[in-house]
């Protein structure tokens, strides 16, 4: 008889959300543009937004026990446990086109989304 085993990770989280390269690059950029090699990029969902809930994102150099901190080449990001549960399997991105730039996250998670997409639910 043959007992199987199961190879647990305790205390690792996968990461809620993941960066594109050309968002890994442009994140780079703006973290190099303010100086302070401190900062990460935080990745937070709010309540409110015409949809529910919206998304934020800000450079921080806070970072609490329990955030969930994953990095993408040299770029930290830090998610709070709260907003990592609407972010799993997220997709951060950036994109610059002739109707503007800016960051867009995917998110398998949202049901319904807004007409600027900044909000969901």
């Amino acid at each position: 008889m043959s007992i199987a085993t199961t190879s647990v990770q305790i205390g690792h989280r996968p990461s809620p959300v993941t960066l594109s390269d050309v968002a890994t690059v442009k994140v780079g950029e703006l973290l190099t543009q303010e100086g302070n090699p401190e900062l990460a990029l935080r990745v937070a969902v709010r309540a409110g937004g015409c949809s529910g809930y919206s998304y934020e994102m800000f450079f921080d150099s806070e970072i609490a026990d329990d955030d969930i901190v994953r990095s993408f080449g040299d770029v930290k990001v830090v998610v709070d446990p709260e907003s990592a549960e609407l972010l799993k399997g997220s997709t951060l991105d950036y994109k610059d086109g002739l109707q503007g730039a800016g960051f867009h996250i995917s998110n398998p998670n949202a049901t319904r989304t807004c007409g600027c997409g900044s909000s969901f639910s």
